[in-house]
This record gives structure tokens, C-alpha cells and sequence, in this order.
């Protein structure tokens, strides 16, 4: 979760969606410390705290493990679009104005107009409820 580039009214829900399913999931979670402090975020969260320009990306980059499971995108950033695009795994980009580049290989969700049901209904559809 890209906590600079989606707004918390759009992020929350999504989390509080999440807390349901926070013993079998892996959230991680980047950005600056502010935009981290603004959430109330599941319990085993592993939140990391980064500012200046593409750190945080480069944090949730490198958290990633590349596995045949679902993968939950929170972001706009077009950076992430090779990662979702060679993902082993159905991809769910949760954001407001994603890239075009992130539309190609994943469904995308903005919470904030769609509601949270699509995506109960992909974590349904992919085992994690």
C-alpha cells in the first residue's frame, strides 16, 4: 500500500475491509510518516516510513515476494505496472487514478465510488474471506 499516493478517505475502508482478514494476509504499507499516522491499520500491519521521491516505492519494491497468490495493489503509480503485469497471481488494484499501465493486467476498485463490495467479492473469489 502506496500510503503517499491514495488518500485516506479512499484507504481506510479498504483497511477496514482488511482487518476481517488480517491473520491471512501480508499488508505492508509505505510512505511518509504522516500519511501512515492518518490510518488505523490491521493488526500485523508492517508499516515502513519513508519520504523523499521514490522511496517508498522502492520499500514496498522490495518487500514484494513474488508468489502465486493474490496481490493487492493500493496505488496509482504506474511504477508498480511491470510488477503487477509479471505477478504469478490475480492482481487487484484498489486506487482513484490509476495509471493506464496498472488497467492492463488487474481489476481495478476506487473504494471511494465502487464501495468496498468488489472487493469482499475478489478477496471472496480468491480464497481469502
Amino acid at each position: 500500500m502506496d500510503a503517499d499516493n491514495v488518500p485516506p478517505r479512499r484507504l481506510q475502508p479498504v483497511l477496514d475491509l482488511l482487518s476481517a482478514v488480517a491473520d491471512r494476509i501480508r499488508l505492508t504499507a509505505s510512505g511518509r510518516s504522516q500519511a501512515l499516522d492518518a490510518l488505523d491499520w490491521p493488526a500485523g500491519s508492517e508499516l515502513l516510513p519513508h519520504a523523499g521521491w521514490q522511496r517508498a516505492d522502492v520499500a514496498l519494491a522490495d518487500a514484494y515476494s513474488p508468489a502465486d497468490v493474490p496481490l493487492i495493489l493500493v496505488t496509482g503509480d504506474g511504477d508498480f505496472a511491470l510488477l503487477a503485469a509479471r505477478h504469478p497471481g490475480a492482481v487487484l488494484v484498489v486506487s482513484g487514478a490509476p495509471s493506464g499501465r496498472l488497467r492492463d493486467h488487474a481489476l481495478v476498485v476506487d473504494p471511494a465510488t465502487d464501495g468496498t463490495a468488489p472487493i469482499a467479492s475478489w478477496l471472496q473469489a480468491h480464497g481469502i474471506t
